[in-house]
């Protein structure tokens, strides 16, 4: 039994279901059989004895034969009559008798004159229908009763028709069921078949125990990575993510099995998930992470099944690489430094070696006065030294690519209430972006920075370029806008995507609270104001 059992198991899942599905056919369709031939029966036997009953009436409501019955039918005219009838009616017998049981009428001629086995059944006016055992055989019988001018009963008409005959009938009934069985099952097992590969091809060919474990290795890789994965299907539903995909996407609490559309807000995020923005390694800033993005299409059998989505938080990645280009910024600034004090020393040692040593003192000087000035101009004027140092490093490397950046005169900032990181990402990107949009522009170019603290945090940078189109000002600052092309390097070996400068700063400006305007050009001018009430630590 075990290996019957085993030997069962083995089979095709789509074997199993074909077999299965035309053993509930056959046994359906022989139950239904069964019953059908039983109320047939039933029905044919109902049916003979009405019409059984309708012949016997018809017959004994006949003037001729009451009244050869009344006059005991010397002619023998009720045999003729009864003969007719029962050839047109097509029943098995017709007899006539009178209330005594004399019989007028017969099949069997040799039985007219002869009394009736059994009493006569109608005595009391009433019709009668039955199976009768007559000399025969077995039969539907129906019985009328024959009725003189003044209403009396005098006689009996008993019309049957011989179990014989319904049992053809039946069986010309049940070739028909038989039939009509027969081409049920072989489109039963039709379908059975159709049904087996539709489910074979949806199954892609696995087995159920290859499902199931499929199933235990998807949820194991699932939540098994720590990356965040994301399953869509052909129409952009949701189908499967798992927990990480969930808190960086903050799913934690939505159900599956919904457009993307319905979770995710209009933007970049939801583009990449759906396949609007195609490109492998795309990034993605959210209010708190800054997310790689890869979409895979994907197809088992040659058909589309839909795509997955793997998500990588970089925000502590992107962090550091940004914290490199600043290093490297000040790199910058000190070689241009480097290369700047290197052509002084050389003319300091010219006037020393042609002996014009009162020139040479003056030169000296006024190189220290003007270096100490501007450092110590921003440290008088702007608190954080951080900061102050990052506008020293960035007005170095914009001299470099003859670019001026100055601090307006009115510039003061004390007390930022915002953080430090914060800050400068914020005057970093904004200082990058106006000497970026001014650097390939012919004659001067000048970029000015303007820092107040007097309600809050407000940071101005303004240059004489070009400046954003009209159309793009609320572009700008949506996450992936660039006019510029990709640069080259990075952290993990992919491009630093362009972009995600301004689209940054608009995040933390929205997280702390304040606004960010951009003006339209000519000339570039961005404001940015922060509460201090909406300050972060």
């Amino acid at each position: 039994m075990s290996s019957a059992r085993a030997w069962w198991g083995a089979r095709p899942l789509a074997s199993q279901i074909l077999v299965w599905t035309l053993v509930l056919i056959v046994v359906t369709v022989a139950l239904g059989g069964l019953v059908t031939d039983r109320i047939t029966g039933q029905v044919l036997d109902e049916q003979f004895r009405l019409r059984a009953l309708g012949v016997a009436e018809s017959v004994a409501q006949m003037p001729e034969v009451a009244a050869g019955v009344a006059s005991g039918d010397a002619n023998h005219e009720i045999q003729a009559v009864a003969e007719q009838v029962r050839t047109r009616a097509q029943t098995d017998y017709v007899v006539v008798t009178d209330r005594d049981g004399i019989r007028f009428s017969h099949p069997t001629p040799s039985l007219i004159g002869k009394r009736l086995e059994e009493p006569v059944a109608v005595l009391d006016g009433q019709t009668q229908v039955g199976t009768d055992q007559g000399s025969l055989g077995d039969s539907a019988n129906a019985k009328a009763p024959i009725l003189d001018a003044s209403g009396n009963v005098v006689g009996q008409v008993s019309v049957g028709i011989l179990e014989t005959t319904v049992s053809m009938e039946l069986e010309r009934d049940a070739g028909i069921v038989g039939g009509s069985s027969v081409l049920i099952l072989l489109i039963g097992g039709a379908g059975s078949f159709l049904l087996a590969r539709a489910i074979k091809r949806a199954t892609f060919g696995l087995e159920p125990a290859e499902i199931a474990s499929l199933l235990q290795e998807r949820e194991a890789l699932l939540h098994g990575i720590r990356e965040g994965m994301v399953g869509i299907d052909d129409a952009g539903r949701v189908t499967v993510i798992n927990g990480e995909a969930r808190r960086l996407l903050h799913l934690e609490n939505s159900p599956l099995d919904r457009p993307v559309e319905e979770l995710i807000p209009a933007g970049r995020l939801r583009d990449v998930l759906t396949g609007g923005a195609p490109g492998a390694d795309q990034t993605i800033i959210t209010d708190d992470s800054l997310l790689v993005a890869n979409r895979m299409p994907v197809s088992v059998g040659g058909r589309s099944v839909g795509a997955v989505v793997t998500l990588r938080d970089r925000t502590e990645v992107e962090a550091l690489v940004r914290d490199l280009r600043a290093l490297e910024g000040l790199m910058a600034a000190l070689r241009a430094q480097e290369h700047e004090y290197a052509n002084r020393l050389h003319t300091v040692g010219a006037l020393l070696h042609l002996g014009d040593i009162e020139q040479a003192r003056t030169f000296i000087s006024g190189i220290a006065d003007t270096s100490r000035s501007l450092g110590e101009g921003l440290r008088a004027r702007i608190e954080p030294p951080e900061l102050a140092a990052l506008i020293y490093a960035k007005t170095t490397v914009a001299a470099e690519q003859d670019v001026s950046v100055a601090v307006s005169d009115e510039s003061r900032l004390r007390e930022p209430g915002l953080g430090t990181q914060d800050l400068l990402t914020i005057v970093g990107n904004l200082l990058d972006n106006a000497v970026d949009a001014v650097s390939s522009l012919p004659g001067q170019r000048e970029v000015t920075l303007t820092l107040d603290d007097s309600s809050g945090v407000f940071v101005s940078v303004t240059d004489n370029g070009p400046g954003v189109p009209a159309e793009s000002v609320h572009d700008v600052v949506r996450d992936g806008y660039t006019t510029k092309t990709e640069r080259p390097g990075g952290a993990g070996g992919h491009a630093l995507r362009r972009g995600i400068g301004l689209a940054l700063v608009a995040r933390i400006v929205r997280r702390a609270g304040g606004t960010m305007d951009v003006f339209a050009g000519p000339g570039g001018r961005f404001e940015v104001w922060i509460p201090k009430s909406g300050a972060e630590g």
